[in-house]
C-alpha cells in the first residue's frame, strides 16, 4: 500500500493487461513480458521511450494532459481510469490526515430509506463496508458471516459463490469500485487494514487488486441467490451522499411483475416477522455481523 509512485504502478499494472493484437502489434513468440513492452506503450502514445521509462520509474511524475490522454489510449482505459490517470499525474493538495473516526449516517437518510418499503437500500462506506440498510435491505444480505461487509462478503465468505451467481464479474466489480473509491488516497488506515487482510486470506482478491481496474459503482443488474427466496435478480443504482463523502446509497429495484418482485415481497415478510423485535438501522464501519441467522444482521 506504499503510496510512493502510484503513477508508475498504474502504467504498469495496466500495459500488462494489453495484448498486442489489441494495438495492431504483431504478437511474437519471444515476449519475455505480459502485453504491451514499454518501447509499445510509449509507439502507441507519440513519446519517446525514455520519456515513458521515466513514467514508470517515478523519475517523471507529472505529464501533460495531452500526454495522459494518449497513454489512456495506447491502454485502451475505460472512463473511469482516464480520470484516475490524470488524477495520479496532477494529485489534488492533500490534506493533513486526522484520527480515522467512526463513519456515520445522516437520520434524516435513514429515515428516508426506512419509507421504501418494496426497495432493498443500504449505505456503504469507503472500504464498502454496509453502513446502514432498510428492513428489506438487511434482509436481502442477512445471514453470511460478513453480512456487514460486501468486500468481505464477496471474497472471505464461505458461500459468497452461492449468494452470487456470477461471482467472477461481481469480483472484479467490487475491486475495481474498491479502486474507484479509494481514488489516489492509499494512505486509509481502513484502505490498508482490508486490502492487507484480503490480500493475505485471498489469492483472488491479490490477483484483482494487481490489475488496478478503476470502475465507479453505478449502474448494474445482479443475481442473488438468497437461502429463503430463491434467485432474485435486481437492478442496482449507485447514488453518492453529498453530506458524507465516500458514502454510496445503493437502492435495488425488481422488474415490475416478475418473480423477482415476488420474491421481494415474499423476503419483506419474512424479514418483518424475524426483526419484529428490532428496529436499529446503523452501525459504525466496525461493527461485522459474524453471525449467520437474518435477525442478527444488524449494521
Amino acid at each position: 500500500m506504499d503510496s510512493d509512485n502510484q503513477l508508475g504502478r498504474f502504467l504498469r499494472a495496466r500495459r500488462a493487461l494489453v495484448q498486442p493484437e489489441d494495438s495492431g502489434l504483431p504478437a511474437g513468440s519471444r515476449r519475455r513480458v505480459a502485453g504491451l513492452r514499454r518501447e509499445e506503450v510509449a509507439m502507441l502514445a507519440g513519446v519517446s521511450s525514455d520519456y515513458y521509462v521515466r513514467l514508470e520509474q517515478g523519475r517523471e511524475r507529472h505529464p501533460s494532459a495531452q500526454v495522459i490522454d494518449a497513454l489512456a489510449r495506447a491502454l485502451g482505459l475505460e472512463d473511469d481510469a482516464v480520470d484516475h490517470l490524470h488524477g495520479l499525474a496532477h494529485p489534488a493538495p492533500r490534506r493533513t490526515r486526522t484520527p480515522s473516526r467512526p463513519e456515520q449516517v445522516s437520520p434524516v437518510l435513514l429515515r428516508m430509506m426506512e419509507g421504501w418499503h418494496r426497495t432493498p437500500a443500504v449505505v456503504l462506506g469507503r472500504c464498502l463496508t454496509v453502513l446502514a440498510h432498510n428492513a428489506l435491505g438487511r434482509a436481502l444480505f442477512a445471514g453470511h458471516t460478513h453480512s456487514s461487509d460486501l468486500l468481505r462478503l464477496v471474497f472471505l465468505d464461505p458461500d459468497a459463490r452461492e449468494f452470487y451467481p456470477d461471482w467472477e464479474r461481481v469480483a472484479v466489480n467490487t475491486v475495481a469500485g474498491l479502486r474507484s473509491a479509494a481514488g489516489t488516497d492509499q494512505d486509509d488506515p481502513r484502505l490498508i487494514e482490508a486490502v492487507g487482510e484480503l490480500s493475505l486470506k485471498s489469492a483472488e482478491f491479490r490477483t484483482l487488486w494487481a490489475r488496478h481496474d478503476i470502475r465507479q459503482k453505478t449502474r448494474e443488474t445482479k443475481r442473488f441467490r438468497h437461502a429463503l427466496v430463491g434467485e432474485v435478480v435486481l437492478d442496482y443504482e449507485s447514488l453518492t451522499v453529498n453530506s458524507a463523502p465516500g458514502q454510496q446509497l445503493v437502492v435495488y429495484q425488481a422488474e415490475a411483475g416478475s418473480p423477482s418482485e415476488q420474491a421481494l415481497s415474499l423476503l419483506g415478510s419474512l424479514g418483518a416477522d424475524d426483526t419484529s423485535s428490532t428496529d436499529d438501522t446503523s452501525t459504525t464501519s466496525s461493527t461485522r455481523s459474524t453471525a449467520p441467522s437474518n435477525k442478527d444482521f444488524r449494521t
